[in-house]
């Protein structure tokens, strides 16, 4: 689970890191405010209840996915140098990593 602040904030860093200005008409602060308000604002109803999701992202939601993905790369960047520099291998697929390492012992 991504947190909902960490998930926009790397949505943000993507953004920059790809140098993009706006995406479809949309200016990048314009899509990091509705990413906040999508992901502060999800409700689900529970046997004859609502309640409002406040850890994380709706499960599903193309939103949620592309932030984690974001959160991912972001993060995972200083592990790959490690891995592929000890002759390892790294994979991922969304949350699924498979990951080998050859260190000394």
């Amino acid at each position: 689970m991504v947190p909902q602040i960490e998930g926009v904030l790397s949505l943000k860093k993507m953004l920059d890191y790809l140098q993009l200005k706006q995406i479809g008409g949309l200016k990048i602060e314009t899509i990091i405010r509705l990413s906040r308000f999508v992901m502060k604002n999800n409700y689900f109803s529970y046997d004859g209840q609502y309640y409002h999701q406040i850890r994380g992202g709706a499960m599903g939601s193309p939103l949620t996915l592309t932030m984690a993905n974001c959160y991912m790369f972001l993060y995972e960047r200083d592990i790959v140098k490690q891995v592929n520099n000890s002759g390892g291998l790294y994979f991922r697929y969304i949350d699924d990593i498979f990951i080998t390492i050859n260190w000394p012992a």
